[in-house]
């Protein structure tokens, strides 16, 4: 399958305003859930539900004005779970070049009407940025395991 990356480019708003005078780091989350969704399900081809946000990392601020790009891909498949990789980019409107303001990795699985998870298509890394990726992706699932053992509630 061809795992090019889904592009979300738009004009951040006044409403998306925070009490500092930049982009509100909700509107940011919100941004990346929905350039995630687009993904994994064009990914899995089926309705996919967010079941972990990991490690998201606000570089710089957004400004209201600002040209925002936000992508996301494919960086590595489970039976039913896909690891979404997402970037943020900002740009003045008067500059041609977009600067990453955020990052994170998503996890959605993909799921049947019934709420069910179903198979998702297995994505094979073929480039060396897309073999990195992965190795990454399976770093942070390793992490993930070791900090939900540490985090289990004393009974």
């Amino acid at each position: 399958m061809d795992n090019k990356p889904i592009t979300f480019q738009f004009i951040s708003e006044p409403s998306d305003v925070n009490y500092g005078g930049n982009v509100h780091g909700g509107s940011v989350m919100k941004w990346i859930d929905q350039a995630g969704y687009a993904c994994a399900s064009t990914w899995s081809s089926s309705y996919s539900v967010t079941v972990y946000v990991g490690g998201i990392r606000f570089y710089q601020p957004i400004r209201i004005g600002d040209i925002v790009k936000v992508e996301a891909n494919v960086i590595y498949t489970g039976s039913s779970s896909m690891h979404i990789s997402i970037n943020v980019f900002a740009r003045n409107l008067k500059s041609k070049n977009f600067e990453k303001k955020t990052h994170c990795i998503i996890v959605f699985v993909a799921v049947d009407d019934r709420g069910k998870k179903i198979q998702v298509p297995r994505w094979i890394p073929e480039t060396e940025e897309e073999k990195r990726q992965e190795r990454y992706a399976i770093r942070l699932m390793e992490l993930r395991r070791q900090i939900e053992d540490e985090m289990k509630p004393f009974l």
